[in-house]
């Protein structure tokens, strides 16, 4: 079985509150994927970044002083037409996930994982975090992201965080 991440495909990471062209235009490709995926009865899992009222109180509020992602909130929301309907979706407060990792870890004891692929957004913070997180905790299990579904917060921090994966030995796909 593979698994395919789906990082933070947010209505205030693509057109809110923190939205991009770069985040808009991957859309389409995210959609696609996810459906290959379902498609071959593999796993499919969504992470959502999630804050509360008090964000602008936190020490991520501090350093990115933009409200978003507040949770019951539409820029909380996964995009519509990427339809989370049957998947684990992951609530996680800040960028990377123990729960995402532990939640790997027992679809690997159930079928054994060929592969964890990651998209979405955005490429330098959330992507990287747990694309990082993923290859320090299976060793042996291709790590994946594809370019093509990921926009970061600018084009060339993008650019520079799958540059830094590719160094960490995670494939990049999709330049």
């Amino acid at each position: 079985m593979k698994a395919l991440i789906v990082v933070d495909m947010q209505n205030d990471f693509i057109d809110g509150a923190l939205g991009t062209p770069e985040a808009e235009a991957i859309v389409d490709n995210v959609k696609t994927k996810i459906e290959a995926y379902r498609k071959n009865s593999d796993a499919v899992i969504f992470t959502r970044d999630t804050h509360s009222e008090n964000y602008m109180e936190t020490q991520e509020g501090s350093k990115l002083p933009v409200p978003h992602c507040i949770e019951g909130s539409d820029g909380w929301q996964i995009r519509t037409e990427l339809d989370p309907a049957d998947c684990l979706v992951i609530d996680k407060p800040t960028f990377g996930s123990y729960e995402l990792i532990d939640s790997l870890r027992e679809l690997d004891e159930e079928s054994p994982l060929e592969s964890i692929e990651l998209i979405g957004l955005c490429t330098d913070i959330c992507v990287i975090s747990n694309a990082m997180m993923i290859k320090a905790a299976f060793l042996e299990i291709p790590v994946i992201v594809d370019a093509s579904c990921c926009a970061g917060v600018t084009p060339a921090s993008h650019d520079n965080a799958l540059d830094a994966m590719g160094m960490c030995q995670i494939e990049v796909t999709g330049r």
